[in-house]
């Protein structure tokens, strides 16, 4: 059956995620500021979580709302505002539109998990950010789960994919990985972003937290290692570093039926360096 979707914070992933619910056959409003950029099959709410009608720019009869916030300032304030001002913002509004009842789905990292010693960790480990970022990410899940159509959580680890290159970027220009100790690192493709939060968004009966990560968290020198021979590039040189960060499980996510596209960065990665190859 068709729902009525609204994305709030419609940009680069959630144009993806819209075309994706559209083609589905759903009905997609995407929320953002300058909504000129958006495509055809995404109708555009020109607003801002901020704006004092907020509530009467919203539609009615949501089923289903994402929440996909960047901040303005990468820093303390910024995330604040932009995440916790935002979400306690959005959710009021959906009550005072009558769309109280939806589902939320709200779009958070991993970085609210502190451990830094290479264990693994999975929706049931402790939260204890050490970074304001993932504090602040933290109070903004408190705040989504206090709406009360229902909320689910994904925290997603770095996402990658076309224009999403930072690392590819850091081994062209022979940046060192953290060797000693090894350093572990998660991601998933920005298609299975879109992928996992279609998916989650649409279950009967969604857990209240997944992580979104592929199926292989590795050390940062591996990635790298393997990404500089593809590029025809010496592997890249070693540094020593502090802490071995950790491995995000992805068991939970999978277990309730998403099946990755791109189930790790070879496969992933292995795209964007022959469509790389094939622009030059």
């Amino acid at each position: 059956m068709a729902k009525r979707i609204l994305i709030a914070g419609c940009g680069r992933l959630g144009t993806r995620l819209g075309r994706e619910l559209a083609a589905a056959g759903h009905h997609v409003t995407g929320l953002r500021r300058n909504p000129e950029a958006l495509p055809p099959e995404i109708t555009p709410c020109r607003a801002d979580l901020f704006d004092d009608d907020l509530a009467t720019r919203l539609p009615t009869g949501l089923d289903r709302v994402y929440a996909i916030l960047t901040p303005d300032r990468y820093d303390d304030a910024g995330y604040q505002r932009t995440f916790v001002g935002g979400m306690q913002r959005l959710c009021r509004a959906l009550q005072e539109s009558g769309n109280h009842s939806a589902r939320l789905v709200f779009v958070s990292s991993t970085g609210v998990y502190g451990e830094d010693d290479g264990r693994w960790v999975d929706e049931a480990s402790p939260t204890e950010p050490t970074r304001f970022s993932g504090r602040r990410l933290l109070e903004a899940e408190a705040v989504a789960d206090t709406h009360p159509g229902g909320a689910v959580i994904v925290r997603f680890a770095g996402i990658y994919g076309p224009g999403r290159e930072a690392l590819i970027r850091r081994v062209e220009r022979n940046a060192p990985c953290q060797g000693d100790p090894p350093r572990y690192t998660n991601r998933i493709h920005e298609v299975d972003c879109a992928g996992a939060l279609a998916h989650v968004g649409a279950l009967e009966a969604p857990a209240p937290v997944y992580i979104g990560v592929d199926d292989a968290p590795c050390t940062q020198c591996e990635i790298m290692d393997w990404l500089a021979a593809g590029m025809g590039m010496p592997p890249p040189p070693r540094e020593a570093g502090t802490g071995r960060g950790r491995r995000c499980s992805n068991q939970r996510l999978l277990a309730d039926g998403y099946c990755l596209r791109y189930p790790d960065y070879r496969t992933g990665y292995r795209y964007l360096l022959a469509a790389r190859r094939s622009s030059v």
